[in-house]
């Protein structure tokens, strides 16, 4: 079988580098977010859209979940998506369809709220909600996965998503908890981090038995992820937001 192709699509900079900002450089290396900050276009954004479109059109079922019972929520975030691109230079927002800084025309579907957003913005849009005493991943929007699967994750929360990663000890997963439960609606933020591909494909699915792996021998990539947290007014959901860069190692100083 013929392997697909792969997609290079590559900022032509790096505007946040993890390595070299001490901010971001230790965990959980959060930042306040800054009004207008929320939800970035960068000089990928006509190819990165063209390539969410194409994802969503031929594998719908691996990029998008929502939970009956997150659909309010998925509301609420679609109404607030909108609302911040009507503030934003490019687009053109009125109560049907959005103009993209592209000329693409998106009609407003709010009986898929989390699609409409995926056709809208860069950024990949997960929601999590409270049950119990945990967050739990009711929903997303995810075309650009750097190497897990919503699928898996759905339903899932947040110190079950997190099982594979080798440094999310208990003590990690109790002070991530704490932070989602004090995230305010007034007070987003943000972090970032930095990882090395071997290819540039933005949409690489992986399950936890399925891990990464890098071969040295390839050109390398650098991929770094811009990851905001902010609470809806109304579902009190956590919308975890990722927009992510990609450039060629060989652009940037070397990443420690």
């Amino acid at each position: 079988m013929t392997e697909p192709a792969v997609v290079e699509i590559c900022q032509k900079v790096l505007p946040i580098r993890p390595w070299e900002d001490d901010r971001l450089s230790r965990l959980p290396g959060l930042v306040p977010m800054a009004p207008g900050e929320w939800l970035v276009q960068d000089d990928a954004y006509g190819a990165q859209m063209a390539h969410r479109i194409a994802l969503i059109r031929d594998k719908e079922a691996v990029v998008h979940r929502l939970s009956d019972a997150a659909r309010p929520a998925a509301g609420e975030l679609l109404d607030m998506v909108l609302f911040e691109l009507a503030t934003i230079d490019g687009f053109d927002v009125t109560q049907q369809t959005v103009t993209c800084p592209d000329r693409r025309i998106v009609q407003i579907d709010r009986e898929a709220p989390l699609l409409t957003c995926g056709a809208l913005v860069q950024e990949d849009l997960v929601l999590m909600e409270k049950h119990g005493d945990e967050h739990v991943l009711t929903g997303g929007i995810l075309c650009f996965p750097a190497s897990w699967s919503l699928d898996q994750k759905f339903m899932k929360p947040l110190i079950r998503i997190h099982k594979p990663v080798d440094d999310y000890t208990p003590d990690i997963a109790l002070r991530v908890q704490r932070l989602f439960d004090g995230i305010q609606v007034e007070r987003p933020i943000w972090r970032a981090n930095c990882l090395t591909y071997d290819d540039p494909e933005l949409h690489q699915p992986r399950t936890e038995e399925n891990r990464r792996q890098t071969d040295p021998q390839k050109a390398q990539w650098i991929r770094v992820e811009r990851q905001g947290m902010r609470r809806l007014p109304k579902t009190k959901a956590v919308v975890f937001s990722i927009h992510t860069y990609v450039v060629r190692k060989d652009t940037t100083d070397s990443v420690s």
